[in-house]
């Protein structure tokens, strides 16, 4: 009777702990492993993966990693990537993936074209949003859903602006002390990558990615009035997009007063110049540049440039 109790006892223990092993779940470092194992095997949109993060979405639904990951998944599944021929020697900035000969003998220039799955790509923005949300301070967040939006809109960057320009006033009336993991936060962050944002939409080359450049350039100017790269931007637009010296020189010069030894826009006066088949403008810019470069080949062509007017 003892053993048949002994037995029992035994069989009612098992049984009242079974509830707690089942209730035990993965840890965030091992959802986080093994999502990072998958990715690195299958891709971001590999097959299981979104099955694995559907499983970490129960068990820590506001885990910011597995918001990261689910934006990756959406945004890599929502979209498709096509090689198609295109007028011009650029496509949004990019080059052609090949050129080939048509019937003529005539070159065609071939682009990788990108294009998303509006419900799948609405999935990952919902994600970046709830990881925004979450952290507010965390500004390489902001610059994924910026980075996806630039690719979804291709040649009109409406949202991205948009998007950006609500920012920068965050930024302005906030003052959030923000967060981008491997950067130094201090007060030259914030201007630093929204400058890498302006040349982002200058590179796509557009009407719709230089007026955004000019856009987000002024913004930044309203809060920042001393960063000169952004009055150096709005000259660029000028010179490149408007084709208008006189305004590009008149921003240029501006820069130049507040920092007489700017690199970029003292190359640039030198550019617009040389465009303009404008010797005395050229020889007045030639020696600030000898002056400041950084790199010894461009002080010898530039002295020796100088020499030869």
């Amino acid at each position: 009777m003892n053993m048949i109790r002994k037995i029992f006892l035994a069989f009612v223990a098992a049984a009242v702990a079974l509830p707690l092993f089942a209730q035990t779940k993965p840890t965030h470092e091992e959802y986080l492993e093994r999502y990072n194992l998958l990715v690195s095997k299958l891709g971001a949109a590999g097959v299981g993966i979104e099955t694995h993060l559907q499983k970490w979405e129960r068990d820590y639904p506001e885990d910011l990693d597995m918001l990261l990951g689910k934006f990756s998944y959406y945004l890599t599944k929502s979209r498709t990537d096509k090689i198609e021929p295109m007028e011009g020697s650029r496509y949004l900035g990019s080059a052609p993936v090949m050129t080939l000969k048509d019937s003529l003998g005539k070159d065609v220039n071939y682009f990788m074209v990108a294009y998303f799955d509006d419900e799948l790509y609405g999935k990952a923005t919902q994600a970046i949003d709830k990881a925004i949300e979450l952290n507010q301070n965390r500004l390489d967040f902001r610059l994924f859903k910026v980075s996806s939006l630039l690719d979804y809109e291709k040649d009109s960057p409406d949202m991205a602006l948009a998007n950006l320009k609500a920012l920068i006033d965050y930024d302005g009336h906030s003052h959030p002390a923000w967060e981008y993991p491997g950067l130094v936060s201090d007060k030259d962050l914030f201007p630093a990558i929204v400058q890498d944002c302006c040349y982002a939409f200058y590179q796509l080359g557009t009407p719709g990615g230089y007026e955004a450049f000019k856009d987000l350039s002024e913004k930044m100017l309203s809060y920042y009035p001393s960063a000169s790269q952004y009055m150096t931007n709005i000259g660029s637009y000028y010179l490149v997009y408007k084709k208008d010296s006189k305004n590009a020189l008149k921003m240029y010069n501006k820069v130049l007063k507040k920092n007489p030894d700017d690199y970029a826009t003292i190359k640039n006066c030198v550019l617009l110049a040389r465009n303009d088949k404008n010797v005395k403008l050229e020889k007045k810019y030639l020696p600030m540049l000898i002056r400041v470069t950084p790199d010894e080949t461009e002080k010898a062509s530039a002295q020796a440039r100088l020499s030869a007017l």
